[in-house]
């Protein structure tokens, strides 16, 4: 062709970008899957597709910090003879030791008691560090049964029977070779420096009336004081929610699929279960059809990030929110002052996302005793307090403006929707319209 002929500028394919063609590469190479943690990185419908109806005439605001606004939860009011009492509605997700560093599961317990809330353990059972420094501890009860025993679900102040997690409902999570320390193995009763993979549905029960069973038997184990949560991944929020609630369960806990892992398969995070901006109007509606909203508490999590989040889960029905990745975040996890570390590991700060290596540069998701010694539990706990302060005031804030005085009295009337897509999710009008896709409207 003429070069003074005019032509068309090369053009990327979208469906073919260039991160797939480097998977297809990768792929082509090595004949493995990929391997990562963190959740989901496409872009999804989220909370930030709403937004608060301020108080103005038709509603009056709360006056600055001068009015109170109320954040307390309880959890576990259903049956539990000791209920949580959490100063705020904002809950640390379950990280296991193994996945995390020793210091960093002891970091995260100074954070939250600080702060008045709770963390939960993980896969792989309890450390001292953890229960020493967590005021309100969440024992989970997983199907690998790793590191499980009687005496630690007495220690704990609730237990969560967990059936699925956001990032992979219906498949289990992995733990490579490279962080089973002596240590590690010891507590999961494995061989050390072996893969672990953690099976992904319990082995002593099929179905609701089976968890009926599995839960009245914990709730004997420990003499009925321990509220008992069941955690499940987005996928079929209405009828998981509903089974949870008939087999006896005091809180449910929903994870989107922003939820993150430590690791599993890429393949899994991108494309399996629902967005949590999804999930909780559906299971709202479930715990309204069985006269249980309220009675029974709703956790949400999965990509939970700042107070707006939280209060907007809020506002659509949830009665608390879990955070995971945020909190590493505020730990010190893909922090740019490691930014030529990470360029070493052949990644960027902000982009990090082989944990399940075992070379985490903060010493996060790590069981190298070098690095992981790099975290600080004294200051890296103060951080993370520090961000759940700012996200508890932001709830507030917005709280407020609504003219609301506690968190729980904000509503879906306080919302409206900027797309179409997040409107019929959420179940809040459209933007200047009365419209919530599917119901009516103009």
């Amino acid at each position: 062709m003429d070069i003074n002929t005019p032509h068309t500028l090369p053009r990327k394919s979208a469906t073919f970008d260039d991160y797939t063609l480097s998977e297809i590469r990768r792929a082509a190479t090595t004949g493995i899957y990929d391997i990562r943690g963190a959740g989901a990185k496409r872009k999804l419908p989220h909370f930030d597709d709403l937004l608060f109806l301020g108080a103005s005439i038709s509603r009056y605001p709360l006056e600055g910090y001068r009015e109170k606004c109320g954040t307390d939860v309880v959890l576990g009011t259903r049956y539990a003879k000791k209920p949580i009492e959490l100063k705020i509605p904002i809950t640390i997700a379950g990280m296991s030791f193994g996945s995390l560093s020793a210091q960093a599961k002891e970091a995260l317990g100074r954070g939250a008691s600080m702060a008045g809330t709770s963390t939960t353990t993980g896969d792989g059972g309890m450390t001292p560090e953890e229960r020493g420094q967590s005021k309100q501890l969440v024992y989970q009860y997983l199907p690998s049964r790793y590191g499980m025993n009687p005496d630690d679900l007495r220690k704990a102040d609730a237990i969560e029977v967990v059936v699925g997690q956001g990032a992979k409902p219906g498949g289990g999570g992995m733990l490579l070779g490279q962080k089973i320390s002596d240590r590690v193995a010891a507590m999961r009763c494995l061989p050390k420096g072996i893969d672990q993979r953690s099976a992904c549905r319990h082995p002593d029960w099929t179905g609701p009336d089976d968890l009926e069973i599995k839960i009245n038997e914990l709730r004997e184990i420990t003499e009925w004081e321990k509220p008992i949560y069941v955690k499940v991944g987005g996928t079929r929020p209405y009828y998981d929610v509903a089974l949870a609630v008939k087999s006896g369960a005091d809180v449910v806990v929903l994870d989107g699929m922003q939820g993150g892992t430590a690791a599993t398969q890429e393949v899994f995070i991108e494309n399996v279960g629902i967005p949590t901006l999804a999930c909780i109007r559906p299971a709202v509606k479930a715990l309204q059809d069985l006269g249980m909203h309220r009675k029974v508490q709703l956790i949400i999590s999965g990509g939970i990030r700042n107070g707006a989040d939280v209060a907007k889960a809020l506002a659509l029905g949830a009665d608390a929110v879990a955070i995971g990745t945020a909190a590493l975040v505020a730990l010190g996890d893909n922090d740019p002052h490691l930014e030529e570390e990470y360029k070493a590991l052949g990644t960027t700060a902000g982009a990090y996302d082989d944990w399940h290596e075992g070379r985490d540069p903060a010493g996060i998701t790590t069981q190298d005793p070098v690095l992981a010694a790099r975290l600080d539990p004294v200051k890296a706990g103060r951080r993370l307090s520090n961000y759940l302060k700012v996200m508890t005031l932001e709830a507030q804030t917005v709280a407020r403006a609504c003219g609301k005085s506690h968190l729980h009295n904000l509503e879906p009337e306080d919302l409206c929707s900027l797309t179409v897509e997040a409107a019929a999710m959420a179940g809040v009008p459209l933007a200047g319209t009365n419209w919530i896709p599917g119901r009516g409207g103009y």
